[in-house]
């Protein structure tokens, strides 16, 4: 199983991704979730959430889904679906490695998540994502590398990615924070069998946080799939909560503000992918509105005018609750 089985035409809604961060876990960093999920967010509440959004999900033409060891019981619960439906032959998924969860189901927990690139965490956790996914694993990504992250330099974590991409699944990397380009730039320079080790490279952009642009670009020329997180900043860009310029074109196009963040994103050449954060069937059905969205010239350039700087948008995103 690899990334190239992914068809971006395959669907109409094919280049629109589900993304599991919302609904694995009982908190994240994403407004508005008091009112999007059930007041108790028990593993099944949670797990029959996120079969209701798989469900609808592949029933629209979403094609691609993602994961993470971090995301809670995500793995597990996408797991659970895709043995409920051995049909669904043509998803291509994709997880991720780095981050342990550790908030034991609580939304209050001091510490929801602990980071680690060493190869002993990539060790346990394949491992741990092997077992629950099995042979249906796609993509496996080092989970938000930043300039100074070892993984691009430890030759033992190194040695490991390339053996996992030699047994066919593919290698990726997610990255995070205000130097993400030269995550991106250093990712593209590590190399096996004479081309890139990594064949994706998933990153936050949007229209508050752009700067990861031309490193994006350039990461797509070299060959790799573009995968675009957090589209919607967590929330800023959505439903009441979306700056007034999103919410104009919104009102300007018929669409909502989601739909809008979300197209300006696919409008880049560059995007292969662009994640839906849904966490619900609604909120699902809305993003997905974005991929037959098309905006002018005009309405982009005011979109454009929205660019945070990116320390100041990485230090907003730090201050958010975890809920």
């Amino acid at each position: 199983m690899a990334l190239s089985r992914f068809d971006p035409h395959a669907t109409p809604v094919a280049r629109i991704g589900l993304g599991l961060a919302a609904v694995g876990r009982p908190g994240y960093l994403t407004l508005g979730r008091d009112h999007d999920l059930p007041a108790e967010r028990t593993p099944d509440a949670l797990r029959a959430r996120t079969h209701a959004l798989l469900e609808a999900g592949y029933a629209a033409g979403v094609r691609y889904l993602d994961a993470a060891r971090s995301y809670g019981r995500a793995e597990e619960f996408l797991a659970d679906w895709l043995r409920a439906r051995p049909d669904a032959t043509d998803v291509v998924v994709g997880s991720k490695w780095g981050y342990t969860y550790t908030a034991d189901w609580r939304t209050d927990a001091e510490v929801h998540e602990v980071k680690d690139h060493g190869p002993a965490t990539f060790d346990r956790q394949y491992a741990e994502t092997r077992a629950l996914l099995g042979g249906r694993l796609d993509l496996y990504q080092i989970h938000s590398v930043t300039p100074d992250s070892p993984a691009l330099t430890d030759p033992a974590v190194l040695d490991r990615l390339r053996r996992l991409a030699d047994s066919g699944v593919s290698v990726g990397l997610s990255t995070s924070g205000p130097g993400q380009a030269a995550a991106i730039r250093a990712g593209c320079a590590v190399t096996h069998q004479g081309r890139p080790l990594f064949r994706a490279v998933q990153a936050t952009f949007n229209v508050l946080e752009p700067s990861a642009g031309p490193a994006l670009a350039e990461a797509h020329a070299a060959g790799l799939t573009v995968i675009v997180k957090e589209a919607m900043a967590n929330g800023r860009l959505a439903a009441a909560s979306a700056p007034p310029a999103v919410r104009r074109v919104a009102e300007e196009t018929g669409a909502g503000p989601d739909a809008v963040a979300l197209a300006a994103v696919l409008h880049r050449p560059w995007v292969g992918l662009v994640l839906s954060g849904a966490a619900t069937v609604a909120q699902l059905s809305d993003n997905l509105t974005a991929a037959g969205r098309r905006l002018d010239e005009d309405r982009l350039a005011a979109l454009d005018t929205l660019a945070e700087q990116p320390d100041a948008y990485w230090r907003h995103r730090a201050s958010l609750p975890w809920s």
